[in-house]
């Protein structure tokens, strides 16, 4: 693999370097897991991101995208990063759905779904846990009954990100009644205002709405909004999956921004923390920039036809635990400090660490957990048997 860009790439370096220095707000955007308001206003930014076709770069033009490789993604990531611009609102929609849509999806679907999904005109949450079916979705007991071009949703559905104000949501429904486990299933889409929607937010460990839970009683949809054939849903949800593990939803600029303002934390503090926290924040700069070459490295195999497989595991492992050494380790240079709450007036950047910590917590957890991705890893890998 290369590691020196090229003049192209240097260039579109400094095209969104320039656009982002022009657009990004000035101040820090309401939490849009907090209230309507702020997640309106991270729609909002989606839109102005639309407007400079920055929405998804490497989706078709004719989808709103920039026809870009995953390269040119990645550089945009990284600028997106350091220029300190929201979060995305719809990274449920863009970076997990939408390239799963693109793979799957008839070209009707396509043009429905994925240019509403890249302005962010509608935003998407997750459906997949279940109170009895988290990290194992085979035991997925939410229904869809056929009734003729419909389908009639009944289940109880939890943790769906995002799901507390968005618009739409992707699930896995038994289609098959007499079925058991990974088969039998389908990803269907449903609106989240349809009737026989009941949606009950549920606060975070910081008080904010992150996720909801979902009861659908008698829910109606088409048959249309079924991605890919009847009883297919497993194998396509284990395509999302990999790309919520291995590489779109957590870009290596996330981990890296947040390597450099640990180092300059460290320096601010240096004389006042033992100086076996330097070891600690040496290893948590490499681990960030060893994920970002390893995220260019697959970004490469697939660009050359390659596909994302049980080694998704391996990343997701890496990151999710890498997030919550950054983090300790910044807690740990703050001391006492670290327990001020973005809110107190005498927090001032402090908070954002204890922030970053509670929800770099939720990273060995959600995408599935650690502990599932471990076994992946032992059979699908390793070939071990199981015990």
């Amino acid at each position: 693999m290369d590691l020196n860009y090229t003049p192209e790439q240097q260039t579109f370096r400094q095209e969104i370097r320039a656009w982002l220095k022009a657009h990004v707000p000035s101040q820090p955007l309401e939490s849009f897991d907090a209230t309507r308001a702020g997640f309106e206003a991270h729609r909002a930014w989606e839109r102005t991101l639309a407007e400079g076709r920055w929405g998804m770069v490497t989706w078709p033009e004719s989808y709103g995208g920039r026809g870009l490789d995953l390269i040119q993604w990645l550089i945009f990531e990284e600028e997106y990063y350091r220029s300190g611009a929201p979060l995305r609102v719809n990274q449920n929609g863009i970076f997990l759905l939408g390239p799963t849509l693109m793979e799957y999806g008839t070209p009707e679907q396509k043009a429905r779904f994925l240019s509403a999904m890249a302005s962010g005109d509608e935003i998407w949450a997750q459906a997949w846990s279940e109170p009895q079916a988290g990290s194992d979705l085979a035991a997925v007991r939410a229904t869809a009954t056929r009734d003729g071009d419909n389908y009639v949703l009944k289940g109880h559905k939890i943790w769906s990100s995002r799901a507390a104000f968005a618009d739409w949501a992707f699930g896995l429904f038994r289609t098959d009644p007499a079925s058991e486990r990974h088969k039998g299933l389908s990803l269907i889409f449903f609106r989240l205002d349809a009737p026989g929607v009941k949606v009950q937010p549920i606060p975070q460990i910081d008080g904010e709405t992150g996720f909801a839970e979902l009861f659908l009683d008698g829910v109606t949809v088409p048959v249309f909004n079924r991605l890919g054939g009847e009883g297919e849903g497993w194998k396509i949800c284990m395509a999302t999956a990999g790309f919520e593990r291995g590489l779109m939803l957590r870009s290596p600029a996330r981990f890296q921004v947040t390597a450099r303002k640990l180092v300059e934390l460290y320096k601010a503090h240096e004389d006042e923390v033992e100086p076996s926290v330097r070891n600690a924040v040496l290893q948590c700069w490499m681990d960030a920039e060893a994920y970002a070459l390893s995220i260019y490295s697959t970004a490469s195999r697939l660009i050359a036809g390659g596909h994302i497989g049980a080694e998704a595991s391996t990343n997701k492992i890496f990151w999710s635990e890498m997030d919550i050494a950054m983090h300790k380790t910044a807690l740990s240079i703050l001391g006492a400090r670290a327990e001020l709450l973005r809110s107190a007036p005498e927090a001032g950047d402090i908070g954002r660490w204890l922030d970053g910590y509670f929800f770099s917590l939720a990273g060995p957890i959600y995408a599935g957990t650690n502990e599932i991705q471990r076994n992946i890893i032992a059979e699908r890998m390793l070939g071990l048997p199981r015990a």
